[in-house]
């Protein structure tokens, strides 16, 4: 099943998603959506426009749910929503994560997968791109491992980023503009 957002709003009560999660999510999924229509207009990809949307409002949903031994984000989410009855959302939530672009059995593939980790990775409050969201964590304090795993994962973003960017010929600068105008509107 692919919930409609009332549905993925209601999944974000039942498992007490935070609001300012609840604020990331809506955001990527508007600049997924904004990506996906900029390839539709480009090369008339065809793109699941509500699987891409669910999968962006639920891809945080296990950040307030107690993980199971051996879990880290986001396989808590994708096995709520498994249980949701939500596989197809789920096969593209397990591949948002930094560390999932240096794995290649859950490596984002298709546009839907592709979208959801572009976003996810040029959002934290606000649009702010893949360079400044690379620059936050490095400003965080976190263990070297995870240090070391974003500095590997960091070329591999930003070659799908180009990939994204030139198949809808637009820098990614333009591109921010365009959907911080677009959110306004």
């Amino acid at each position: 099943m692919i919930p409609t957002e009332e549905q993925a709003r209601a999944l974000w009560d039942k498992y007490e998603l935070p609001e300012k999660k609840r604020q990331h999510v809506m955001l990527v999924a508007r600049v997924a959506e904004f990506l996906a229509r900029q390839i539709d207009k480009a090369t008339n990809q065809q793109i699941n426009q509500s699987l891409l949307q669910a999968s962006a409002l639920l891809h945080d949903i296990d950040k307030n749910v107690e993980k199971l031994p051996g879990e880290r984000h986001p396989d808590a989410g994708v096995r709520i929503l498994r249980e949701e009855g939500m596989g197809e959302v789920a096969e593209i939530v397990k591949t948002h994560s930094v560390h999932a672009i240096l794995d290649p059995a859950i490596i984002p593939k298709t546009w839907e997968e592709k979208l959801l980790f572009l976003a996810d990775k040029m959002v934290k409050q606000e649009v702010i791109g893949v360079d400044a969201r690379f620059a936050q964590w490095d400003a965080e304090d976190l263990p070297a491992s995870e240090i070391a795993m974003l500095r590997r994962a960091y070329p591999n973003v930003k070659e799908l980023e180009k990939e994204v960017f030139d198949l809808i010929g637009i820098e990614a600068e333009t591109c921010m503009r365009m959907i911080r105008e677009d959110r306004r509107g």
